[in-house]
């Protein structure tokens, strides 16, 4: 039985999908059915529902972007923190195996070779390293709190997207934002991101610390160009001159850009493809909000 906790959300909803299309038994462990900050009731919930693996894809993202972090900390640093601890401890002390959503957005740029950041860089976009976002301070500091943790998982997501029009949708962000700042970045196919999750557990992969985006990276750009291609929208994109443009004028807290290296993923057999052909597969099937039934 698969306990997901913060089921609800984008990415949850995503792992409820897939494991309701493949008939694995799950329960959403939701704010509604038990304070999941508390470790006794969280522990008594799993240990009611016949728990056997555990998901962590809660979090505080902000609405509509991370600038709302700025503006919630308290919420931010409590989801995005403290919450993998507590899981941590709870599935330590009931000998559970399980797998936390991380982000990776605790990384900005790519490597002084111009490469990917691999799992064993260190964080260089938290409040240890950088000019960084709360966000990102707070989704580091969770990764602390699991360093040495039994039968663990850390799944990193970086910009999400899929074919379903959504506010958070990379794609969709892009085609409502009036001006563009170029930069190059790793992205995750929602759904490939979340079966890769279950396929850890499922073909019993090493515990341990996983990239999960799709091989290659693009360019602003080039995601534009491929919007362009598939008639998704008639806009003319215009773009921002410098990074410091746009931190001015967007009155932005500070943005995480970077390419991650999925070898290892790929390695142990994910299943994630080229960056390049879940995109075009993602615009091709594009179904738009008013569609969705």
């Amino acid at each position: 039985m698969f306990a997901i906790i913060g089921g609800s959300g984008y990415v949850g909803t995503a792992f409820q999908k897939l494991m309701s299309r493949d008939q694995q038994p799950f329960y959403v462990v939701s704010r509604e059915n038990v304070d999941y900050f508390d470790k006794n009731a969280l522990a008594a919930k799993l240990r009611e529902v016949g728990a056997t693996f555990v998901i962590n894809a809660a979090g505080f993202t902000g609405r509509p972007n991370v600038d709302a972090c700025e503006l919630r900390k308290p919420e931010c640093l409590a989801g995005n923190a403290l919450l993998p601890g507590v899981i941590r401890e709870v599935c330590e002390d009931l000998k559970l195996p399980w797998g936390h959503v991380s982000s990776g957005c605790i990384y900005t740029g790519t490597t002084s070779d111009g490469a990917g950041f691999t799992e064993l860089d260190a964080p260089n976009f938290s409040f240890r390293q950088n000019n960084c976002s709360y966000y990102s301070g707070c989704k580091a500091l969770g990764e602390e709190m699991l360093v040495g943790a039994e039968q663990c998982y850390v799944w990193r997501l970086r910009i999400p997207f899929d074919e379903h029009d959504s506010p958070r949708n990379y794609i969709t962000k892009m085609m409502r934002y009036d001006r563009l700042l170029q930069a190059t970045n790793s992205l995750s196919q929602l759904d490939e991101f979340v079966a890769s999750c279950v396929a850890c557990w499922t073909k019993r992969v090493d515990f341990g610390i996983y990239n999960l985006t799709n091989p290659g990276h693009v360019t602003t750009s080039d995601v534009v160009e491929m919007i362009g291609k598939f008639g998704l929208c008639k806009k003319q994109f215009s773009f921002f001159e410098t990074e410091a443009e746009f931190m001015q004028l967007a009155a932005s807290t500070p943005r995480s850009n970077c390419v991650l290296d999925s070898s290892k993923a790929i390695a142990a057999g994910l299943p994630l493809s080229p960056i390049g052909e879940a995109l075009e597969r993602a615009m091709k099937n594009w179904i738009p909000a008013a569609s969705v039934s």
